[in-house]
């Protein structure tokens, strides 16, 4: 899979996505600052989302269109909660100039074809479909058409809602596909995480998987790279002070900075399959045991337990030959300290 210049999968660097979502606080200024923020910590590409409170849901007082559930929006109507976090579609390609300018892709999660045609226009390089979108099969049909990379979040999804999600995508031109584990909670409990399901859904359906990650702090994602997750999407924010939906469980430049680091280092830490030394390891090879001389031994004189013995360092013969050299004559004098070698050894 590739995404602009980046190139997404096994024995590539893992794919880090700033969330911008709701932080950006309806001001473009402070989008600005939050995609400049996100380039100086070493994230690959900002995300941003295309929607308008009329294109999610409808102005309805009734009690279905309240949220509810526990979670940190509970008592606010979906139409105000959309309306307050939604960001200008008119500001998007501005951005997007931005973000390619401090070197990071710019993408979106659009939800619903008006936002689809609107980015095909911004000729975004790829398309990110939110968890609760992944069951909008005229949606994933119009992504799919555009023939550019896919990326699914699955939170909630059945492994039927997944397998319908890839089946439309495939049916309808998408080639370059990735599944994001996902836990649809804000913030997400670490228990709920369940993060071995990252390399099962790789066996499972055949595409690169990464994680969406909405837990506070940066272990989640740090695990799942050890699992094999290839792309990390977290939701970013210049300050969990500042007000908005999502602020209070998003990172900060300092801690986005941080997650990136630990990735980096994990990602040479999982390394590849490898038995035997490491280049590192291979100065220690000598601090091994093996056979030495431990009192002096005559030439000619059998050679006994109370003789020789296995210790360090490792330069003599190896350990496993200790029982074949008890009883033979030494061919010469053997010094105390001295490695044992064949020629120290008379043959029968």
């Amino acid at each position: 899979m590739r995404i602009a210049k980046h190139k997404i999968g096994q024995g590539n660097p893992v794919y880090v996505v700033a969330e911008m979502s709701a932080n950006h606080n309806n001001s473009f200024e402070h989008a600005v600052k939050i995609i400049q923020a996100a380039a100086e910590a070493g994230a690959n590409a900002v995300k941003v989302q295309t929607y308008t409170a009329d294109t999610m849901t409808l102005d309805c007082d009734g009690e279905e269109f309240q949220v509810n559930g526990g979670t940190l929006w509970d008592g606010r109507s979906y139409y105000d909660l959309y309306k307050e976090a939604s960001m200008p579609w008119e500001w998007q390609p501005e951005l997007k100039n931005i973000a390619n300018e401090s070197g990071m892709d710019f993408f979106s999660s659009p939800f619903d074809e008006s936002a689809v045609e609107f980015l095909e226009a911004m000729d975004v390089p790829a398309y990110k479909v939110a968890s609760f979108e992944i069951v909008d099969i005229p949606l994933l049909t119009r992504i799919a058409k555009t023939g550019k990379p896919v990326i699914v979040s699955t939170g909630m999804a059945t492994q039927a809602e997944i397998e319908e999600a890839l089946n439309t995508l495939r049916d309808n031109g998408a080639t370059e596909i990735a599944l994001l584990k996902c836990t649809s909670a804000y913030p997400a409990p670490p228990e709920s995480m369940n993060l071995k399901t990252i390399p099962d859904m790789a066996r499972r359906y055949g595409v690169e998987v990464g994680l969406s990650d909405h837990t506070l702090g940066i272990a989640a994602p740090v695990a799942a790279v050890s699992l094999g997750a290839c792309i990390i999407e977290k939701h970013f924010t210049l300050s969990r002070n500042d007000p908005g939906p999502d602020s209070s469980f998003s990172l900060e430049p300092h801690e986005l900075r941080q997650m990136i680091e630990a990735i980096r280092i994990a990602e040479r830490v999982v390394g590849s399959v490898h038995y035997g030394p490491a280049s590192s390891d291979k100065p220690n090879l000598n601090i091994r045991r093996s056979l030495y001389a431990i009192r002096e031994i005559r030439k000619g004189e059998i050679i006994s337990e109370t003789s020789i013995r296995a210790i360090r360092p490792g330069h003599g013969l190896h350990t496993r030959h200790l029982t074949e050299i008890i009883g033979k004559r030494a061919a010469a004098e053997i010094p105390r300290g001295t490695p044992l070698s064949w020629e120290l050894i008379q043959k029968d």
